[in-house]
């Protein structure tokens, strides 16, 4: 944790931009969809799958493995999809200039970021891990205490809280309407705007684009479920029955095939030591009964997110399996009332059935459609997953025209 914070220290005093002796690069949007969708008529992308194919009970995602998806969000165009990754890679969204949104949404880590509680802006510990953002645009509800119900509402949080990128809308709008590469792409990506300004919408609708199109859905699971049964191992399969049976019950909550239901579930995670129980989603519905309640995460890529929990409070997935074997409301601290989700039992699995589980967890793995973190960017900053170097970026045109 404290080689974390001394990174991210050390980040925010070297990213301001200087002069480079790297050669000028040139940026282009791409005018493909991503891999995985189909480019539409009107231009725009729509996310293609066998799930697609398959039918769902009450349209819900709900049933066993071939079962259709929730709704996708579609509708972004390649080049704003593009444009998104730019941002989303980009220092120059926070106040500072010290972090991106991929400091706490790494993609080589599952699009979270390894800490039992995300770092923000100066260094400071926020309260809360980072959730995965694979297949992110098939939810309804966002943040662990679902007090988001749509990607651009999910984004204003990070942006403008103090203690995370720190920035004002303003003060967004400042720094990408002066840097003159931006204002290209921006007008590339959004040809019908009027004037001559980048707007708050086009900067969420961009990073809501760029999130839509992670998807994560050719695990050696999809391929089991899609009829490929070699490629699940005995084991593997043995874990995915006790996963599916009545006794463990983790499908009715990590509903296959998106492996959350999206509900919210109060189960009894214990807190840290020396932290206050966080009342999560009571806050967001003013819902006693909601009490330490939080929105159940997909498992898709899970070995790639630890630690686990909302608050980070177990370091394997073994630990979690355990948790939830240990019987029903064992870890919530004496003299606390919580209405625990009547799914969570005693279901008293035995060490081996355990270690099948975490086998089977382990299939939900695939991230061959993971994107291609940027080289450089348009702020002239760098990424933050790059060692640190700065440069100019040339920005051309589909018409040829430099900057």
């Amino acid at each position: 944790m404290i080689t974390r914070l001394l990174t991210l220290v050390s980040l925010a005093l070297i990213f301001p931009v200087s002069a480079s002796a790297s050669p000028p690069v040139s940026i282009v949007l791409r005018e493909s969809c991503p891999p995985s969708f189909e480019k539409m008529p009107d231009g725009t992308c729509n996310l293609v799958t066998l799930y697609g194919f398959y039918d769902s009970v009450q349209g819900a995602g709900l049933g066993g493995t071939q079962t259709s998806l929730p709704q996708h969000r579609d509708g972004f165009t390649p080049q704003q999809i593009d444009l998104g990754r730019y941002l989303f890679f980009d220092p120059v969204l926070s106040k500072d200039g010290s972090i991106s949104c991929a400091s706490c949404h790494h993609p080589d880590r599952g699009f979270s970021d390894d800490l039992p509680r995300s770092i923000g802006m100066g260094g400071e510990e926020l309260h809360r891990a980072a959730p995965s953002l694979w297949n992110v645009a098939f939810l309804k509800k966002f943040f662990w205490d679902a007090h988001a119900d749509t990607l651009e509402a999910q984004m204003l949080g990070p942006l403008y809280a103090p203690n995370e990128m720190g920035n004002t809308p303003n003060g967004l709008l400042a720094s990408l309407n002066s840097i003159p590469a931006y204002r290209v792409l921006f007008k590339e990506a959004y040809p019908q705007r009027k004037g001559e300004s980048i707007v708050l919408d086009e900067i969420y609708q961009s990073l809501a684009g760029f999130q839509a199109s992670l998807i994560s859905l050719n695990s050696r699971y999809d391929r089991y479920a899609h009829g490929f049964h070699a490629a699940l191992s005995e084991n593997e399969v043995q874990g995915l029955n006790i996963f599916r049976s009545f006794v463990a019950r983790c499908a009715e909550c990590h509903t296959p095939p998106l492996f959350t239901n999206q509900q919210i579930a109060v189960i009894g995670v214990p807190e840290p030591e020396g932290m206050a129980i966080d009342v999560g989603a009571q806050k967001t519905f003013e819902e006693p009964r909601l009490k330490a309640g939080f929105k159940v995460p997909t498992l898709r890529n899970i070995d790639r997110t630890a630690p686990y929990m909302h608050s980070g409070r177990f370091d394997s997935l073994h630990a979690v399996a355990e948790f939830y074997n240990g019987g029903r409301g064992h870890a919530v601290p004496e003299g606390v009332d919580l209405q625990l989700h009547w799914h969570i039992s005693s279901p008293e699995l035995t060490d081996y059935e355990l270690d099948r589980l975490v086998d089977f967890m382990g299939t939900l793995t695939d991230e061959s459609l993971k994107p291609q973190i940027p080289q450089w960017l348009p702020s002239g900053l760098t990424p933050i997953s790059h060692k640190s170097t700065t440069h100019t970026a040339i920005i051309t045109t589909k018409s040829g025209e430099s900057l």
